[in-house]
């Protein structure tokens, strides 16, 4: 059959007559039917699509939630005596901390000032040490800071949590 219609309209008159069948069109750039599950591809323009991205990656909270859970997994690794593990999650929350503040720039400054920058290299040092003793010190210090940055950033509510209580003293 296809061989008939094929000699009758052509080849561009059979892919045509099954555009035609199928409702779609053969000019470029003609508006297909969106399919639901591209919700980033079905966005009217590339403004939208970037605003759907932004929601997507959401704020400051986002970074936060992992800085979190880095922070208690750097905790368990020291409990555990695995030092390489700790430095591993330490340089994780550095990244997922300046994440965050590429989404929320007005969190630098207090990110920066009391945690980055006077604690990443001599934190780093301390674990890749593996002196037990010197990493634990610089845990605390970071649990300080965290904890001051919450401060600064008037959201001291922050630091009552079972994470900060849990994580006040070395385990036994």
């Amino acid at each position: 059959m296809t061989e008939i219609l094929t000699a009758r309209l052509g080849k561009a008159g059979v892919a045509a007559a099954l555009c035609l069948m199928l409702g779609a069109s053969l000019q470029p750039g003609a508006a297909q039917a969106p399919n639901r599950d591209n919700w980033l591809l079905n966005a009217p323009s590339d403004e939208a699509r970037f605003r759907l991205i932004e929601n997507q990656a959401r704020g400051f909270s986002a970074a936060m939630i992992e800085v979190g859970q880095r922070y208690e997994f750097l905790y368990a690794a020291l409990g555990d005596g695995n030092f390489t593990l700790a430095s591993y999650q330490w340089d994780k929350i550095r990244d997922a901390v300046q994440a965050g503040y590429v989404r929320r720039p007005g969190r630098q400054a207090n990110a920066d000032a009391r945690l980055l920058e006077p604690l990443f290299t001599p934190v780093r040092e301390a674990l890749r040490s593996n002196d037990a003793t010197r990493a634990w010190t610089a845990f605390g210090e970071v649990r300080t800071a965290c904890m001051a940055c919450h401060e600064a950033e008037r959201v001291p509510f922050m630091n009552d949590q079972p994470m900060f209580r849990r994580t006040a003293a070395r385990p036994n």
